[in-house]
């Protein structure tokens, strides 16, 4: 900054300007100005002139999305980020875009379909598809106007759709050369099922939620003969298993027990070593099955002794490869029992399990029941329970993939924020499988590969994978070709995000000047399921990293810690908040509570707080402005820095501290310490110090101001006063800087009313640049000597209140100083004293004086301080409120001991709660002191 051209205006031209903002403010009024205003002057594209380029692609939502409080919270935090970096001079953008979500959109489309009598398979695949086009066409991009109410920065002319033209040639590019490494392939193996989505899934895919189930413990009958296996020989058998003619297998899921081909033990289990390689029979279906032994049986769970399930089990499906077993299917894709379960054919999974559990009991083969706690595996869309079924899926190998992606972390070419993800997310990689890339539904990207119906010599030809839809077989030349009817996991076009939005394969300009993307913002919920694919994909392609920092957010909750769910009734509506709120004080509210990495705990009421704060900074430029006029904005040494008091070096001195934090801060991703930072030193600081402080100067600007001329105050000289109005400019219009990122509609709105530092040629706000520290405005001489003056006004105060002393009530005050330096400054300081609330009537200086009678003390190092109280409350009558208050504390000191005291408390409470006791603890015994001091002062 430098300081205008403008003439300093004289006191008579510094005429009341209150009509240049509203009284009061109304963020819809404003809100709804501003975000076209910059959208159409073109402050959400990149600066072209600028070399140094920042970029960040939004996590895409789904097209059945709407805006909700996780949206809201990663939407906010880019922003802060994109806006920041704009202001530092960065050419920045923000790509938009929206994910096809396959399972999530399909399904809605299905349920409207549904309503109407019919079904996709009703309609056929192409109709189905000319149905899902149309209604993302009508609906797709609700959620993308929806964050325009957040005021984020996107640059809307290059928005994408991963299932648009672009995107979608970069899917099956990525498809074809995967294959021609031979990391794709096709084959049978045990995948997750949904039945309700009638789709696999990737392992990632699948959610687990603990449960209260049951362990049926079962009696499988001991065939009296022995049968070998390739595991193990058989041996004597102790009489403790074959003289109870069965062995017990525990098992959560009985009806599974159907398609069981064989029992396994562990090796080493004295129990059964005799028994390994006989034969017994399988309870319900009278088929014989061995009895194997497998390192992977855990002897402590159950009896020791475990059924094995190939086709519904993938640790079952292990164990039969390596011991032989075969694999019967008893459960179908549709989740209903298939024709191997004899009996039980055709009823529902569960449906089969009380059977089963009947049918058991009923011929004496349930030994017990037992309570068991268990992780239940369901499908993250739906939440319907997992199945576990053989099935012919495309697969993508992940090992060489994975080993990138850990050594990029580990070089510290992307990093964790915060680095505590990052050794989980090595670690999921260190144990990542192959990848089930295909899914059995119809929207998405069909899988680029078609599979000729003619053979040759009695083989079919080899899969048709091509970038174009093949004509004819080029083995064979026969034109009788099909494609895979499924379509890729919605995560695979998802992987390809950060570079498909750029042209990718095309080596476009885009490409080159902004991938490697800078910063990923996202939920820890996605850390495997999306972000990790990202770097693997972008390693594989580009020989690059997709983002040199992932930052990591928590889960929005409830203020009960809950996760926020329709069916709790706990949901939010972020536009709900908007509306009743604001924009600005819900971004504001989200960015103090986002530490990295950590969940919130969020309710209405954190929002009100920074509503009141966007208040306060209305009527706070609104007060300025009465004063302002064209004054000058201080950015070095000058003419009126020359004339500067204490107030005016003190809070230009913290100003530079708070620029220099906030910055810092906003680099190390701390959003949350910047913008509670700002919130403090804009409140506490700048409007209840220093602007109160600044009130007399500003004053005598005025004639007849009603506002100024206290009684006692001194007459400054109009140098002094110009100086107060030039700081009060300076640090307003700085600190609307630096509150933009958080609050970019009313800070824009008071900037264009306020005077602007010379060589400013931004027409907004958003377009100026960022507040450096400025080296002169440092001061640490005036920020301690102003920290003491703030102790006495605030022990003064605290008298004030602590012995009900009316706020009308002028305090006469006696001050003996013990350092010489501390008396010269209150004496300098008096006016400060006497304007602000503590309202100081008489201040008188004495080196030598004694304690009066009847008065309360405050202590600073360096002085102390002494209030006569006589004439200025009854003694009586608050000597009884205040030892009423002290039983009270007393009681709570009590009350909150014990409950510190119970282990109970301290064990199963929060951590939160726990702090928040301590810290009621700590405040009532301090409370309970300074009631006792003051309660002997009315004694004497």
């Amino acid at each position: 900054m430098s300081e205008t051209n403008h003439q300093t205006p004289s006191a008579e031209q510094a005429a009341p300007n209150n009509t240049t903002l509203e009284k009061v403010y109304d963020p819809k009024t404003v809100e709804a100005t501003w975000y076209d205003v910059w959208e159409k002057a073109g402050y959400f594209k990149p600066d072209p002139e600028k070399t140094r380029a920042y970029t960040i692609v939004v996590p895409p939502p789904n097209v059945t999305g709407s805006l909700h409080m996780g949206h809201a919270l990663n939407s906010t935090l880019q922003d802060i980020l994109i806006r920041y970096r704009k202001m530092q001079g960065d050419s920045a953008l923000w790509v938009p875009g929206t994910d096809h979500g396959g399972i999530a959109t399909q399904n809605v489309v299905e349920k409207m379909l549904k309503q109407e009598g019919t079904n996709r398979h009703a309609l056929g695949r192409e109709k189905f598809l000319e149905r899902m086009w149309a209604w993302r066409q009508a609906t797709g991009d609700t959620i993308l106007n929806q964050f325009k109410r957040l005021g984020t920065a996107l640059d809307w002319s290059r928005s994408r759709f991963t299932m648009d033209e672009v995107c979608s040639r970069a899917v099956r590019k990525a498809f074809v050369e995967l294959y021609n490494k031979k990391l794709l392939y096709r084959g049978k193996r045990l995948v997750n099922w949904c039945p309700r989505c009638s789709t696999a899934l990737a392992d990632v895919e699948v959610e687990h939620n603990d449960v209260k189930g049951a362990l049926w413990h079962i009696r499988y009958p001991i065939v009296d003969r022995r049968k070998k296996t390739r595991s193990a020989k058989a041996k004597a058998t102790p009489d403790s298993v074959f003289s109870k003619g069965y062995i017990v297998v525990a098992t959560t899921r009985p009806e599974t027990m159907l398609g069981d081909t064989g029992v396994a033990v562990h090796p080493k289990d004295k129990r059964y070593k005799g028994v390994i390689g006989s034969a017994i029979k399988l309870p319900l279906m009278s088929r014989e099955i061995p009895i194997v032994a497998d390192d992977a049986v855990d002897q402590t769970f159950g009896s020791g002794a475990v059924k094995v399930t190939p086709a519904h089990d993938p640790v079952d499906f292990e164990i039969a490869g390596r011991t032989g077993l075969p694999h019967i299917t008893v459960i179908g894709f549709d989740g209903k029992m298939t024709a191997e379960a004899g009996p039980y054919a055709g009823l529902d999974r569960f449906d089969a399990r009380k059977k089963v559990v009947e049918d058991l009991e009923a011929q004496g083969l349930l030994e017990k029941i037992e309570d068991h706690k268990l992780a239940v595996s369901v499908c993250y869309r739906c939440e319907t329970i997992i199945e576990p079924l053989e099935s012919e899926q495309w697969f993508l190998a992940m090992k060489a993939m994975a080993k990138m992606g850990i050594e990029a972390n580990k070089k510290k070419k992307v990093r964790i924020v915060p680095n505590s993800w990052e050794s989980p997310y090595q670690l999921w990689l260190r144990n990542l499988k192959d990848w089930s890339v295909s899914r059995q539904i119809w929207w998405g990207h069909r899988i680029p590969v078609w599979y000729c119906k003619e053979k040759q010599n009695g083989s079919a030809c080899p899969p048709i994978v091509s970038l174009i839809d093949p004509t004819e077989c080029p083995v064979c030349r026969s034109r009788k070709i099909e494609q895979d009817p499924d379509v890729l996991d919605t995560w695979f076009s998802s992987a390809l995000w950060p570079f498909s939005v750029f042209g990718w394969p095309d080596q476009t300009d885009d490409l080159k000047k902004f991938f490697p993307t800078a910063t990923m913002v996202t939920g820890h919920e996605i850390l495997y399921l999306w972000v990790a694919r990202m770097i693997m994909f972008s390693l594989d392609f580009l020989g690059k990293v997709p983002f040199t920092t992932v930052l990591i957010h928590g889960i929005v909750r409830d203020k009960k810690g809950r996760k926020m769910s329709k069916s709790l009734g706990n949901v939010i509506d972020p536009l709900e908040l908007i509306n009743e709120f604001g924009a600005d004080a819900v971004r504001l509210s989200l960015a103090q509570s986002a530490t990295p990495g950590r969940d919130m705990q969020i309710s209405k009421e954190n929002f009100v707080k920074t509503r009141n704060f966007s208040n306060k900074v209305w009527n706070a430029a609104r007060f300025s402005l009465m004063y302002m006029g064209e004054c000058k904005i201080i950015s070095a040494p000058g003419e009126w820095t020359a004339h500067l008091e204490l107030s005016d070096r003190w809070i230009l001195h913290r100003y530079n501290e708070v620029v220099r934090n906030a910055t810092q801060a906003i680099d190390r991703f701390d959003m949350d310490s910047a913008a509670r930072d700002l919130y403090d030193f804009f409140w506490s600081e700048f409007c209840d110090w220093y602007v109160e402080m600044a009130k007399p100067r500003l004053a005598s600007l005025r004639q007849g101001d009603p506002n100024g001329n206290h009684s006692g105050l001194p007459v400054f000289s109009k140098e002094s006063s110009e100086a107060a109005r030039c700081v009060l400019a300076t640090v307003l219009e700085g600190s609307l800087r630096l509150l933009h990122p958080f609050m970019p509609f009313i800070t824009e709105e008071i900037w264009q009313k306020i005077p602007k530092p010379v060589g400013t040629t931004a027409a907004h706000l958003m377009g100026a640049s960022w507040p450096v520290p400025i080296k002169e405005f440092g001061d640490l001489k005036a920020a301690r000597e102003m920290e003491t003056i703030k102790e006495v006004v605030t022990k003064l105060r605290a008298i004030r209140s602590e012995m009900g002393i009316p706020p009308t009530q002028a305090i006469d005050v006696l001050m003996k100083p013990s350092k010489p330096l501390t008396e010269k400054l209150v004496q300098g300081q008096a006016y400060v004293l006497k304007s602000l609330n503590s309202r100081v009537g008489r201040l008188t200086i004495d080196s030598k004086a004694a304690r009066p009678n009847a008065s309360a003390a405050a202590v600073i190092p360096g002085a102390d301080f002494y209030v006569p109280l006589e004439g200025l409350i009854d003694f009586e009558k608050e000597k009884a409120r205040l030892e009423k208050e002290l039983a009270q504390l007393k009681e709570d000191v009590e009350r909150l001991s014990k409950k510190l005291a119970n282990q109970d408390f301290i064990s199963h409470a929060p951590e939160e709660e726990v702090l928040k006791t301590k810290e009621r603890l700590r405040e009532s015994q301090e409370r309970s002191l300074r009631l006792q001091d003051n309660i002997s002062t009315l004694s004497h």
